[in-house]
């Protein structure tokens, strides 16, 4: 576990690096514009995902490792906040990385008001990603069992089919050439697959675009 945390430091240094972000083709993928996001609340709001990245204002940034931009490192199975003290609680693609997510789920809960919001995305048809490592894969019925003992709003695709096509891609052309002639093919498949995200324009808005989405998201509340 040591050597995957440090793997996962070594990453987050290499995202704020010059090389690294002129280098980086643009994201292979395109949130769902009818995605359900959470209310505007008064309160302690917490950011679970953000790492040292930009967080929304006003939020709490919540991470593992306490790399720059992290306020408070946490286990997320085992929140270090009061019962019913958070009014609302963003968890962006990490209960994957979580060995236990029911338990992350249920510290959530404990730590939220009394009608206080989670909002989560999890990834469904997504490769492999161990930061440090990697656990679990939701659909639909999946997300809404994960979160039985709360309200639950709305489920939905956050990235669909093309972002889940053109992320296997990517990671397979790492599989076939290790090392640095795999990254240098990612990037230039990267620069030149990009803009076949647009598909995802259509294919969120069909009926069964959850069979192979990317990424989804749920909307809860607390009871």
């Amino acid at each position: 576990m040591a050597s995957q945390e440090q793997n996962m430091l070594a990453r987050y240094r290499r995202r704020q690096g010059r090389l690294y972000r002129l280098l980086r083709p643009p994201a292979p993928l395109l949130h769902n514009s009818q995605e359900r996001s959470l209310p505007w609340l008064e309160g302690v709001k917490l950011f679970i995902g953000g790492a040292g990245g930009l967080i929304p204002a006003g939020f709490v940034n919540v991470d593992m490792s306490a790399v720059p931009g992290v306020d408070i490192s946490a286990d997320l199975q085992r929140f270090p906040f009061r019962d019913g003290s958070v009014a609302a609680i963003e968890c962006d693609a990490v209960l994957e990385h979580v060995p236990d997510p029911a338990v992350a789920v249920t510290e959530m809960r404990r730590v939220l008001k009394p009608g206080g919001y989670l909002h989560i995305v999890v990834p469904f048809c997504h490769p492999f990603h161990g930061y440090p490592s990697d656990f679990n894969r939701w659909s639909d019925e999946g997300i809404r069992r994960l979160l039985k003992d709360f309200e639950i709003l709305d489920v939905g695709v956050r990235t669909g089919a093309a972002a889940a096509l053109l992320a296997f891609i990517l990671e397979y052309s790492k599989v076939l050439l290790p090392g640095t002639a795999g990254r240098v093919a990612y990037v230039l498949l990267g620069w030149l697959l990009w803009p076949l995200r647009y598909m995802d324009l259509i294919s969120n808005r069909t009926p069964r675009s959850e069979i192979m989405a990317n990424h989804l998201y749920a909307l809860a509340r607390k009871r």
